[in-house]
């Protein structure tokens, strides 16, 4: 793939702008400059976005810190002997701001490397071709381009909720950029992920509103540092955009390693009580209101996109729902405007990268459409939890014969070497043909071994063929063979 070879230069300052320089904004950059576009790139945090500053990377980072304390825990499992275990938070919280460094760092070599113009401030509409940055030093720039991408994320959604609603915390990369610099970030009693990845000391105890992935995740990473954890979600069962097996099997082991989880539960006010904060909520199982006292509110529930200050009305560009819309060339309601990531109403950062890429080629003269049709959605508690396509119930809702097979780690050779032996993988398929539907997997690597089936529903294969693909032994993968052998009753070593 290369750029177009007949292409005019434009008399405008770039080619394209992208306005954010997160995991979609970045990858997009630097495809268009690949393909020979002149690009700028306007960012007012750090490059890296939401993603590598203040979610993915420093969430991940800190549960590798938890998960290598759990070893050390556990060594006599192993045969090892490791005595006084503890952890130094503070040392735990820098080792998780070196690799935010160094990887922030890596995007400015890439861009340099490429060619990309990076001006650092916050980008505003002057007309469809124009973008006035507003520099950290309070001036201002112009700068112009054939076609612009909006890249600018989401910020945490400010829940209705009082005692939550008129709090400060559900603000943009920019504002918390500076409360992290003058050290008010995480300083007071409300917090979302932004203050969770920037806390200065363990809190004693926590609640955390929301059960979905960051829910899960921060619930596990704390109480693996010694926080006593309450999980309250609204809906019915914790991580409800997954497959019902996993968010049930996941519920039991959170409980099991003493998370308190609510669910079907609705927070109906937080209040001060004795210097702490006291949560108040309801239960359809329970008549009366509950109340939980806490060090630390955490509001996970989701995210919204983020348009504030972008003056969208000056380019022609459209809202529905607060979200800009995109047809599956990334291109807003005006063509040579596109969109990609959170902003658009997404969620994953991988999507996004996706949607860049699509963007960028678009951009440069090529075709490219954005498919939607093998996402995976990872989860990075202990176990991991992992899926892409349809849930069982997903795929029965849409007319499908539904086949299911099983296999759990617990029967394999590799999980017990590693003494990680809870989760199970689940296929599910359409019985007469035996298209792969959905792969759904909660266990050891869970977000490395989806993958597999990624490509298996891209690639629209059959139970029959992963069958017949050989799995190396021992190996986790293992698991992903014979659920599938196991959807027509012929799984080797399911007891």
């Amino acid at each position: 793939m290369s750029a177009p070879t007949n292409a005019a230069a434009s008399p405008r300052d770039a080619d394209v702008i992208v306005i954010g320089a997160g995991p979609g904004g970045y990858p997009a950059a630097i495809r268009a400059a690949q393909l020979g576009g002149r690009v700028i790139v306007v960012e007012n945090d750090n490059p890296g976005g939401t993603c590598l500053n203040w979610g993915c990377i420093p969430t991940k980072t800190m549960i590798g810190s938890v998960d290598a304390l759990h070893t050390l825990k556990h060594a006599a499992d192993f045969g090892l002997v490791a005595e006084n275990v503890g952890f130094d938070f503070p040392k735990l919280m820098a080792r998780k701001d070196k690799v935010v460094k160094t990887l922030v760092g890596g995007v400015g070599f890439l861009f340099k490397k490429h060619g990309v113009t990076l001006i650092v401030g916050t980008g505003a509409f002057v007309d469809d071709h124009t973008v006035e940055v507003t520099k950290p030093d309070g001036t201002t720039e112009r700068v112009t381009a054939d076609n612009i991408v909006i890249a600018t994320g989401s910020v945490p959604a400010r829940l209705p909720i009082p005692g939550i609603k008129e709090t400060d915390v559900f603000t943009g990369n920019k504002e918390v950029k500076r409360k992290a610099a003058d050290g008010t970030l995480a300083s007071g009693a409300i917090w979302t992920s932004n203050e969770a990845v920037s806390a200065k000391s363990v809190p004693g105890e926590m609640v955390v509103i929301g059960g979905g992935v960051v829910g899960s995740e921060f619930g596990y990473t704390y109480n693996g540092l010694g926080t006593k954890i309450t999980i309250i979600e609204m809906m019915d069962r914790i991580i409800p955009t997954m497959d019902a097996d996993l968010g049930a099997e996941l519920e039991k082991i959170l409980k099991k390693q003493g998370i308190t989880i609510n669910t079907g539960a609705t927070v109906t006010r937080v209040e001060d009580r004795n210097g702490r904060k006291a949560v108040y909520f309801t239960n359809g199982k329970v008549a009366e209101e509950s109340v939980v006292e806490c060090d630390v509110v955490l509001v996970a529930a989701s995210r919204v996109p983020f348009t504030e200050g972008l003056n969208l009305e000056a380019a022609g560009v459209t809202l529905e729902k607060r979200r800009v819309s995109v047809n599956h060339k990334m291109q807003t309601n005006v063509p040579h405007i596109y969109a990609i990531g959170d902003v658009t109403g997404g969620g994953l950062a991988h999507v996004a990268t996706m949607e860049g890429i699509v963007a960028a080629e678009n951009i440069r003269g090529h075709e490219a459409t954005m498919s939607y049709k093998a996402v995976p959605a990872c989860i990075y508690t202990e176990p991991e939890v992992a899926g892409v396509g349809l849930t069982e119930q997903e795929a029965k809702d849409k007319g499908h014969e539904v086949k299911v097979g099983t296999f759990t780690f617990r029967n394999l050779g590799k999980a017990m070497a590693i003494n990680q032996r809870d989760g199970f993988v689940k296929i599910v398929a359409e019985d007469k043909y035996g298209e792969i539907l959905g792969v759904h997997i909660i266990g050891p690597h869970a977000t490395d071994l989806i993958h597999e089936a990624v490509v298996s529903i891209q690639l629209e294969n059959t139970v029959e063929e992963l069958m017949r693909t050989i799995h190396a032994h021992p190996t986790l993968a293992e698991a992903i063979g014979q659920a599938n052998e196991d959807v027509r009753g012929l799984s080797i070593d399911k007891g």
